[in-house]
């Protein structure tokens, strides 16, 4: 055990246990209610894959940025939050076998620039293993678009993140079959919480998404 423990706290290992650490703090938060767990990085890279493979046909040009290398290697489709968490838990994983099994066997002499070469290897190996894991992961993120944004302002929705402010949160049309689940926003103070209905009052095209309010007793 006491071997374990230090081949995760020592180099390189450690940069992914640091990482792991925080992803773990991130996903407590969320689990709590504090932090929309889509909310960690605001990066639109195409809940709908099909959409974002349509694009990515001649190449990750037309997207910028961060959206375009998650295109590249294949880690669109998910929310931002979920890839760095499989990249922080593949990372991790391998950086410690190799701390445990490889690097024992380099010369001290060796074993920072053995280290860093471990280091680079698991990045590259992370993105192709995530890559793959996020791949049946997409069907659960598909992004439900009304026929017209505009048509939902007025109607009902039920709140399902913990918090909902100027920042985040996230609710749930009800619509034959599936409900259509959508970004909201609501001025703070307020009194929305997970499970409140709340009544659509306007939609942002700017930044795709709708403003919300407590429902009015007329509505209740």
């Amino acid at each position: 055990m006491s071997s374990l423990f230090a081949a995760l706290t020592s180099f390189p290992a450690v940069v992914y246990t640091v990482l792991l650490g925080v992803v773990l703090v991130y996903w407590l938060l969320a689990i709590i209610g504090l932090v929309d767990f889509e909310a960690g990085a605001d990066v639109d890279i195409g809940a709908d894959a099909g959409d974002i493979g349509d694009a990515g046909d001649g190449g990750p040009e037309g997207l910028s940025g961060l959206a375009a290398w998650l295109v590249a290697f294949g880690l669109n489709g998910v929310p931002f939050s979920i890839v760095v968490s499989l990249l922080a838990l593949v990372g991790w994983f391998l950086t410690g076998m190799a701390s445990l099994t490889l690097l024992p066997l380099v010369p001290d002499a060796l074993r920072w620039a053995a280290g860093a070469g471990v280091l680079l290897a698991a990045a590259a190996l992370s993105i192709v293993i995530a890559a793959q894991l996020v791949r049946p992961m997409r069907g659960l993120f598909v992004t439900h678009r009304a026929i017209s944004n505009a048509a939902l302002v007025g109607q009902v929705c039920k709140v399902l993140t913990g918090v909902v402010d100027e920042r985040q949160g996230r609710a749930e049309v009800a619509q034959r079959g599936a409900g259509i689940n959508i970004r909201v926003w609501a001025p703070a103070p307020n009194s929305l919480r997970r499970g409140d209905a709340a009544l659509i009052t306007e939609y942002d095209s700017a930044r795709q998404r709708y403003r919300i309010d407590a429902l009015p007793p007329d509505h209740a």
